[in-house]
């Protein structure tokens, strides 16, 4: 952190706001091996954490050697919204960190719009945020390419190096960069493990914090926290 007041903080959704990544891997994992590529839960957040959906897919059928079934986007997302329903939660603590918080806002994540605003709907989270939802669909290029958070910036009158985003994904991370951006990183939802914290230094984050009330802390240093 470099002392430059941040002008505009952007939040990626999916393993920030909300604990989905756990979920959303599991299921992904349980589909794919269903259709002849065996896969862990861990090995689905190890490879596709902050792709979007039409990028892991293309990946997924490059690996398989053929096209997938062609109802198989469809019926992932019918079991990955019957599992959020059941178990999707927010990130701890993150509802009092956006109650503090004063500072302009908004979510860029690789989801879909619609999956954006199920996943912070199920949490309570939708209103502190809408209408400035980011989706990957809206730019030609996903994370790790920068079009996503330039998107961002400039729908929100902010200049790219005044942003700052918060990241878990080295993907999420690269992008950020990419942009011009300074980047948090992220390692405390529940799909991080040991080696997470130093994946997003490397890839340019200028920290990482593992507990979500840290952030406010964070943020004070940079005069951004209400």
């Amino acid at each position: 952190m470099d002392g430059r007041c941040p002008e505009l903080l952007i939040f990626d959704c999916d393993g920030v706001l909300v604990d989905s990544e756990p979920i959303a891997s599991r299921v992904l994992a349980e589909a794919l091996t269903e259709i002849g590529i065996p896969m862990t839960a861990q090995q689905a957040v190890d490879r596709y954490t902050g792709l979007s959906l039409p990028t892991v897919l293309a990946l997924v059928a490059a690996e398989l050697g053929r096209d997938l079934p062609a109802d198989f986007a469809v019926r992932l997302g019918e079991r990955d919204r019957a599992a959020f329903l059941a178990e999707l939660r927010p990130v701890a603590g993150v509802v009092d960190v956006l109650r503090s918080l004063s500072w302009p806002r908004c979510v860029a994540s690789s989801g879909s719009l619609d999956k954006i605003r199920c996943n912070l709907g199920l949490t309570g989270l939708l209103a502190y945020f809408e209408p400035h939802l980011f989706s990957s669909g809206m730019v030609p290029r996903g994370k790790p390419a920068p079009d996503l958070f330039l998107l961002a910036a400039e729908r929100m009158g902010a200049a790219p190096a005044r942003c700052l985003v918060i990241e878990d994904s080295e993907a999420g991370v690269l992008a950020a960069r990419a942009a011009g951006m300074r980047v948090l990183g992220f390692c405390g939802g529940g799909h991080t493990r040991a080696g997470t914290a130093d994946k997003l230094l490397a890839a340019g984050a200028g920290a990482v914090f593992s507990h979500m009330p840290a952030l406010t802390d964070l943020l004070a240093e940079q005069g951004a926290s209400g």
